[in-house]
């Protein structure tokens, strides 16, 4: 019988010199977009506060805005990553930034929670591209070895994206709770611009020197492999590793995404004017955390680690980093409690700039995007079932947090274990 075991000897040849910094500046437009996804993204748990006074919501109404969202997100997921690998990233990324933005717009003609679902509904349409089209960007730009520190670069715009969406309660004093969401639509569709006058696939980069592009195609297949079907995708071992990954550790995301303003206003009394220097440690600390996980990657591989070893010892570490979470039990402390989000938050993001690069390890890179919509489906699905779940606790408990907080501080390892089931080893260079 097959051990499953982390290898840690020495694999793969040396790369070519890297010759170039073309696939620096796509990673900083990947990071811009997923920056501005988030803005949009967060800017109603941000406002939650103040909205649910003016539109009388209970934590259920709540629950069901953030399911509408999750749904809409989950049934594109799959859609979004056919349709990434079947026109491309240019064309297929700029359609839906621009469908997003319009959505987000869409959310300051809303006055009901039936209204905000429906405006929930189509930003999650739009921003279910994201992630396929940006893992399969790198996919197409980066060498294995630099695969994860770009996802976690491009990730970490995430957490910038919350930390700005943290000012949201200072505009909308100022201007209305609905100008933030027409300015943050219109910086959503600026991003189009840049992206579609300097974004081209590798080989047909005016700017790539011929060193850079033996460096981003090092290791790969020579031929390209026909994108197959469902039936195809799922076959791959690695494909079940993501899915399952996304679907046991997304509605941890979600819950942080969606419920760390309202804990800190309820169990800390965080007024809503106050909430940006928190969140300003939580998700900075989160950017940390996902640049590090990838980082993490590349240090291990120097050391002489297999791809395997060091992407599984990264995703263990990050999975630790997450469990002292659960001793927000007994912090009475708003400054401790901050903390403990704050390495968990980090420990996310370093796992799931490792699990994203996970699909790239494992399967042909011209599927990549398809099976991060899979697994995107998957993580929607279960945090779509877990958002209202959590809303009608806390209504039951009268806001009882803390327990939520220690189930997901354990969550991590348990997806670790089914992971490595799943794919016991993941051989450098195997796939493009």
């Amino acid at each position: 019988m097959r051990t499953a075991r982390l290898q840690v000897e020495t694999s793969a040849e040396p790369l070519p010199r890297p010759g170039g910094r073309v696939r620096w500046s796509i990673c900083a437009l990947l990071f811009f977009a997923t920056t501005v996804n988030y803005i949009d993204r967060q800017m109603l748990s941000v406002l939650k506060p103040m909205l649910e006074k003016q539109m009388n919501w209970s934590e259920a109404d709540y629950g069901w805005i953030v399911f509408s969202f999750q749904m809409a997100y989950a049934i594109m997921m799959p859609i979004a990553g056919r349709i990434i690998d079947w026109i491309g990233t240019r064309v297929g990324y700029a359609l839906a930034v621009v469908l997003w933005s319009l959505a987000c717009v869409s959310h300051s003609f809303a006055r009901t929670a039936l209204q905000f679902s429906i405006a929930r509904f189509g930003l999650g349409i739009g921003e279910a591209a994201n992630f396929p089209a940006a893992v399969r960007t790198v996919a197409d730009w980066f060498p294995q070895k630099e695969r994860s520190f770009a996802t976690g670069i491009f990730n970490s715009g995430s957490n910038v994206g919350v930390v700005v969406a943290a000012l949201a309660p200072f505009v909308a004093l100022r201007f209305g709770w609905q100008a933030t969401f027409l300015i943050t639509g219109g910086l959503s569709l600026l991003w189009v611009v840049p992206w579609l006058l300097w974004f081209r696939n590798p080989r047909e980069h005016s700017a790539l020197s011929k060193a850079e592009l033996a460096y981003i195609e090092s290791g790969r297949p020579a031929a390209a492999r026909t994108v197959g079907g469902y039936s195809t995708l799922i076959a791959e071992p690695g494909a079940w590793a993501f899915i399952t990954g996304k679907f046991v550790t997304d509605p941890v995301w979600w819950f942080f995404l969606g419920w760390i303003p309202s804990f800190l206003n309820r169990t800390y009394s965080v007024d809503v004017l106050s909430l940006g220097l928190p969140l300003l440690v939580i998700y900075l600390a989160a950017d940390v955390g996902s640049i590090g996980g990838g980082w993490l990657f590349a240090i291990l591989s120097k050391r002489g680690w297999t791809a395997n070893g060091a992407r599984k010892g990264a995703m263990l570490i990050c999975a630790a980093a997450a469990v002292p979470v659960v001793s927000i039990l007994f912090v009475q402390n708003v400054w401790a409690a901050v903390a403990l989000l704050a390495l968990a938050a980090a420990a996310h993001q370093g796992w799931s700039a490792n699990l994203y690069t996970i699909v790239s390890d494992t399967v042909p890179r011209e599927t990549v995007a398809s099976v991060v919509g899979l697994g995107g489906l998957a993580g929607a699905v279960s945090g779509m079932l877990s958002s209202p779940a959590v809303g009608y606790w806390l209504d039951f408990s009268n806001g009882a947090y803390r327990p939520l907080f220690v189930l997901a501080g354990v969550t991590y390892l348990f997806a670790f274990a089914l992971i490595h089931l799943l794919v016991p080893t993941i051989q450098q260079g195997k796939r493009g």
